[in-house]
């Protein structure tokens, strides 16, 4: 069996500084009765509940939402900082789980502001699809180059809560903006910039860790030697699982 060796974690957000700063405080500070799978769950559980309160809309539910967005960076972003400050680290169990709840959260948050008419299903759709993308070339960089990256060009999950907490904020006024004489919802509108945003990230990202990839192995020049049989190839393959 294989030692499983973590990635390293690259978090360079505008805010990673204060932020670490004071999840490190709230972690020594919690009761010893809650721990990681708590504020997981309450992670996972604000997602959903925000995801409701798009869909129905009004301005209690809209509140509700950013408090719901709150409590998700509390639950998401301290469950990790918990289990390192009483060093009961689970770096598998804890980058799965974080990863399908992240997953099925932002599917909660864009379905409720879709459903509710905040958004163009389109743009929902187009906007999921390119998260998508940047989440699996994020869980790929993990494995093969052994950086995990949680933030790009400074914007990390925090500073991504706190525009679609202040876009909900906007929401109360009204779910329309105008530009250029032409009326459009305020949330097609971040939608555009958010996918164009994403799918840079993604290219950027990828073409980076493909180059550094292939220095890393590069083609052999000249022989190298028979090529192995089948049965040889088959006995490496065995070996290195």
């Amino acid at each position: 069996m294989q030692t499983f060796h973590e990635a390293r974690r690259v978090q360079t957000s505008l805010l990673s500084g204060i932020e670490k700063r004071c999840l490190i405080w709230l972690a020594e500070r919690l009761p010893a009765r809650v721990h990681s799978d708590h504020l997981t769950l309450l992670a996972g559980l604000s997602m959903l509940g925000a995801g409701l309160g798009y869909w129905q809309g009004s301005p209690v539910a809209l509140m509700g939402c950013v408090a719901l967005l709150a409590a998700n960076w509390f639950g998401d972003s301290l469950d990790g900082t918990l289990a390192r400050v009483r060093r009961h680290e689970r770096p598998r169990y804890g980058y799965y789980v974080d990863h399908v709840l992240d997953a099925v959260g932002i599917l909660f948050i864009f379905g409720g502001l879709v459903l509710g008419g905040h958004m163009s299903p389109g743009l929902g759709a187009g906007f999921l699809l390119a998260y998508y993308l940047v989440t699996i070339e994020v869980a790929l960089a993990t494995h093969a180059v052994g950086t995990f990256c949680m933030s790009f060009w400074k914007i990390g999950p925090t500073e991504l809560r706190i525009l679609l907490a202040a876009g909900t904020v906007r929401l109360m006024i009204g779910s329309e903006v105008g530009i250029a004489g032409a009326r459009y919802l305020l949330f097609d509108i971040g939608g555009v910039a958010a996918i164009g945003g994403l799918i840079v990230a993604f290219v950027v990202s990828a073409a980076g860790n493909t180059r550094a990839l292939f220095r890393a192995e590069p083609l052999p020049h000249g022989a190298a030697g028979a090529p192995r049989t089948l049965r040889e190839a088959g006995k490496a393959d065995m070996i290195r699982s």
